[in-house]
């Protein structure tokens, strides 16, 4: 007994000073507040959000065009990355499962049984065994609960992988879908003014024959209206490629999409200047960072851990006839339990190699996080430029086109009065061709703006 406690009574010391310095395995992730910038986050967090915000809005809030709203709906439906991102979240999840299975004994049954008999004999005997083993790791330095934060942070990343992935969609099918329409635009003024400048050709070789002009004039108007119809074929093959994007979001073979050249987007009038934080911290891939840099804290404390013993229980319960050099018949029941404390003390240095592992790790996680919050903030502040930007050059363009459909008018009369040359026509028409083309543009980016404006805020929940 004296041998007994001897050896006890050190062993229980050493568990016991072991649990008191690893208390800090069992603590959860906190966000550092080391920097300016992670301060704020965190303030954001714990702050209440607003359901208004731009970024909480519905989709369907924001993008009100019936096609585009049904588009938006089959793509969510058949997006084979969203698919996938959606299976992502059930292999999370059930790896969750089994990390929180793993506080539960794992119990076997492995019954066996065997015969022997003397040389020269006929005697023969029979032996069996059918045991119930049970056995249970003592969570007593936080590796099983580490593991289970582990895994549960890996799911809510999974998930805001999935939102993320769910916002680009709708994203890049509102992008699409306005992108056609404008392209189509384009194509329509484009052989509008084709059909014009086509006819203009032999107005002008009638002038010339008239005395009226002279060759420059000619070929001046052969070569603007060339140069419509090269335009019409790049407008033509980027329509093309728009119409194989949305096919490509969609799930679904190449086609045409039959969209209103008219289609414009709509901006809710809630846009103002800079955006609080706090939606900046609803964003999908800043929640997957923040979880990233989760998932690394915890694997530190796990590798953490591996320096702390290990106490496991096993318990055995069954029936047998086979008691040591002898059978009994009939058999008896039987039963034991047994604990193990199994503590490191030398694993040439791979457990050290693998706490530096993670801790480098941890803070390459910490680094991403930073900047993935900073690109964040750029790409919020280069929607609302853009959308601000365009605005203004809007309205400068819808006045520059006005004075060139003047100028146009009064070239022609002053042509008709002998007091311009056809040059001066053509001309006009080139600057109004470029100006309308370019009032289009400004339409597609300020729709854009809008777009990446709500997806960058994490639209779409």
């Amino acid at each position: 007994m004296i041998k007994i406690q001897n050896i006890a009574r050190p062993a229980v010391a050493t568990l016991a000073v072991a649990m008191l310095t690893g208390c800090g395995l069992y603590k959860k992730f906190e966000m550092p507040a080391d920097t300016p910038l992670q301060q704020e986050y965190v303030e954001a967090k714990a702050s209440e959000g607003d359901a208004r915000a731009f970024g909480n809005l519905q989709w369907q809030d924001v993008f009100t065009d019936p096609m585009l709203a049904d588009l938006i709906n089959q793509a969510l439906a058949n997006n084979v990355d969203l698919a996938n991102a959606k299976l992502n979240v059930d292999i999370a999840h059930a790896n969750l499962r089994g990390a929180r299975m793993s506080y539960f004994p794992s119990l076997t049954l492995t019954p066996t049984g065997g015969a022997s008999s003397v040389s020269n004999e006929k005697l023969t005997g029979w032996n069996y065994t059918i045991p119930l083993s049970a056995s249970w790791e003592v969570d007593i330095f936080g590796k099983l609960l580490n593991n289970k934060r582990l895994a549960e942070s890996a799911e809510q990343q999974a998930k805001d992988y999935e939102q993320a992935v769910r916002s680009q969609i709708i994203g890049g099918v509102a992008n699409c879908y306005y992108s056609i329409a404008i392209l189509q635009a384009q194509l329509k003024l484009s052989r509008e003014t084709a059909v014009i400048w086509g006819e203009n050709v032999q107005t002008m070789k009638d002038y010339k024959l008239a005395g009226r002009t002279n060759e420059a004039a000619v070929v001046q108007s052969q070569a603007n209206y060339l140069s419509v119809l090269s335009s019409i074929t790049d407008l033509e093959v980027a329509l093309d490629k728009a119409n194989n994007t949305m096919s490509l979001l969609l799930n679904t073979m190449p086609q045409k999409w039959e969209v209103s050249p008219e289609a414009r987007l709509v901006a809710p009038a809630i846009f103002r200047d800079g955006v609080p934080m706090r939606e900046l911290a609803a964003r999908p891939d800043v929640r997957a960072a923040e979880e990233a840099l989760a998932q690394a804290y915890y694997t530190t404390n796990i590798a953490r851990a591996a320096f702390y013993p290990g106490l496991s229980i096993t318990a055995n319960y069954g029936f047998t006839n086979s008691f040591g050099s002898f059978i009994k018949n009939p058999g008896d029941w039987f039963a034991s339990l047994a604990g193990t404390l199994v503590a490191p003390i030398f694993s040439r240095g791979q457990n050290i190699a693998r706490l530096e592992a993670a801790k480098a790790r941890q803070q390459q996680s910490l680094n991403t996080f930073q900047y993935t919050l900073l690109s964040a903030t750029a790409e919020v502040s280069d929607a609302l430029t853009t959308y601000d930007k365009n605005n203004e050059k809007g309205v400068l363009l819808a006045e520059q086109v006005d004075n060139l459909e003047k100028a146009e008018y009064y070239t022609k009369e002053l042509f008709a009065a002998a007091g311009a040359t056809y040059l001066e026509i053509l001309t006009a028409q080139s600057s109004l061709l470029s100006a309308q083309m370019s009032q289009l543009n400004c339409e597609l980016a300020k729709a854009q703006a809008v777009i990446n404006l709500y997806q960058s805020l994490g639209g779409g929940r």
